[in-house]
């Protein structure tokens, strides 16, 4: 992988950290490179499962699989805030 390509990943991660965790309810007290890991796992995750779905490839934007990352890296970002108990509800 070239540097250009690791860094894509990261800002791909980041973006689809930050939208998993705008899905999760109340406010997350976890770092933003926690974020990111969580982000970029969760596109991979997502790829591979539109790919096992047959939606990967479609015209134009692959909103199906974009949905894919967006619930895991939402998964993600509650399992971890769980596991830790650092969630404040804001009312």
């Amino acid at each position: 992988m070239t540097v250009t390509g690791i860094i894509t990943a990261l800002i791909i991660g980041l973006i689809i950290g930050a939208l998993g965790r705008l899905v999760v309810p109340g406010k997350q007290n976890i770092p933003i490179w926690l974020t990111m890991v969580i982000g970029v796992v969760a596109a991979l995750l997502g790829t591979v499962l539109a790919r096992a779905f047959g939606v990967d490839k479609t015209g134009g934007i692959d909103w199906i699989e974009l949905a894919f990352q967006i619930v895991l890296a939402a998964i993600g970002v509650a399992l971890v805030v769980g596991a830790s108990g650092r969630r404040r509800i804001t009312r």
